[in-house]
């Protein structure tokens, strides 16, 4: 069975994923897997910040509206299909590194959506999440699980929230260097970015099932979504 859940970042939906994984058994009796198909972009991302990949593309220095040339995105590309990337007992490993405390930096969050524009590299990783997923109960979230990589998956969900309450979020994690203005209008536009890919956008699909978050609990948003499961 697989429980694909969408939505922009700041929405709760890793954690909402990570709590049904955790307390929800399939059909068969058997547990669930939690996988973040964003993890594995951000992974990707990780490294090519650390193998200066976007210092040669230039934007470091062009910021990244800019986008890159096709022989840039061939260099992105290239280190996607040799990723050293793992799960191991749940958790995503980038060569020897346990890597998802390591995912949500300023410069990850800047590199990772038009990164994950480049189709190409949205086939390589549709294809890791599949085969993790494939012949498991499985809950996985990110932009385009309900409606390219598990368009028929038993249970999908949107989840949504105002821009100001996800930027309040994020700042309130403590994570980020910077102001809760800049988060804002940085969250603003990756999602211009995310709901503007030629494939793989952000988007509602047929059917999905619509959830804003603004304003509510995490203990609030799990009850509503496992209601519907049940």
């Amino acid at each position: 069975m697989i429980i694909a859940i969408d939505g922009p970042a700041g929405t709760g939906k890793s954690t909402i994923a990570r709590m049904l994984a955790e307390k929800l058994t399939g059909p068969d009796g058997k547990p669930f897997t939690y996988i973040n198909s964003g993890n594995l972009y951000r992974a990707i991302t990780l490294g090519c910040i650390r193998k200066g990949i976007f210092k040669e593309c230039g934007l470091f220095q062009g910021g990244h509206q800019g986008g890159m040339t096709p022989a840039e995105a061939e260099k992105v590309l290239e280190y996607a299909k040799t990723a050293p990337l793992e799960y191991r007992n749940g958790l995503l490993y980038l060569g020897d590194e346990m890597a998802e405390d390591l995912l949500h930096s300023d410069e990850v969050d800047t590199f990772v959506s038009p990164l994950s524009a480049i189709v190409p590299v949205r086939h390589v990783v549709n294809g890791h999440v599949r085969n993790i997923a494939g012949g498991i109960n499985a809950v996985v979230e990110g932009r385009d699980m309900t409606t390219v990589v598990f368009p028929h998956a038993e249970y999908r969900f949107y989840l949504d929230a105002s821009i100001k309450e996800r930027a309040r979020r994020r700042f309130e994690q403590g994570v980020s260097r910077l102001s809760l203005e800049e988060i804002e209008a940085s969250i603003a536009g990756r999602d211009a970015l995310d709901k503007n890919k030629t494939e793989g956008s952000l988007i509602i699909g047929e059917g999905v099932a619509y959830l804003d978050t603004t304003g509510l609990t995490l203990y609030q948003v799990y009850e509503t979504v496992i209601g519907k499961i049940k």
